[in-house]
């Protein structure tokens, strides 16, 4: 009897640390939903259409403020800066401005860039047409590039949003380099 108890609570404690390792595993892509439903956190949507953000109409009746930091994960050595700090819109246009990456080290390296908005609330209305964000960059030893952002904040951006903060963090993504494509990196820089 004492042995089928010991059997029966082991059988439970097992399927708990299953259970739990699944949930810790199904939490990651349930927040991101969590997050794309209800706008929390900033998440910034993915590419938007260029006909789409050319269909907007013009508001000249008012102004918008985006603002734009930057900041490098603790990992990252590289210069990473807005060329602007902040660019003054109207809601339906479309606006292009340009951020800054430097590669200060001796090898080549990979980062990719995670947007975030705040308010957060303001998500569902600024859409990027073009972002350096949607793909990892690929910066050789010294290399330095200017990256372009494509924009449009939607006209129906409510009246009491009047600033927009557009915030990138930059990631060392080297090690999802491919070695072929190191080597041939490598190779070409010492050309």
């Amino acid at each position: 009897m004492q042995n089928q108890n010991t059997k029966r609570t082991v059988v439970k404690s097992v399927f708990a640390v299953v259970a739990m390792f699944g949930f810790g595993f199904a939490l990651v892509p349930l927040y991101d939903v969590f997050c794309d439903i209800t706008g929390l956190n900033g998440k910034t949507s993915g590419p938007y259409s260029e006909a789409k953000a050319q269909a907007q109409e013009r508001d000249e009746s008012r102004q918008v403020r985006v603002q734009f930091i930057t900041q490098n994960n603790e990992s990252m050595p590289w210069e990473f800066k807005p060329v602007d700090y902040q660019v003054e819109v109207h809601p339906g246009e479309i606006i292009e401005v340009d951020f800054y990456a430097r590669n200060p080290t001796s090898n080549p390296m990979v980062a990719q860039a995670v947007p975030s908005l705040s308010p957060s609330e303001g998500t569902d209305y600024f859409h990027k047409t073009e972002c350096f964000c949607f793909t990892r960059q690929l910066l050789k030893a010294g290399e330095e590039v200017l990256m372009p952002l494509r924009f449009v904040v939607d006209e129906a951006l409510p009246d009491h949003l009047g600033t927009l903060t557009l915030s990138y963090t930059l990631f060392d993504q080297t090690e999802t380099l491919d070695p072929e494509e190191l080597e041939e990196t490598t190779t070409q820089a010492a050309l």
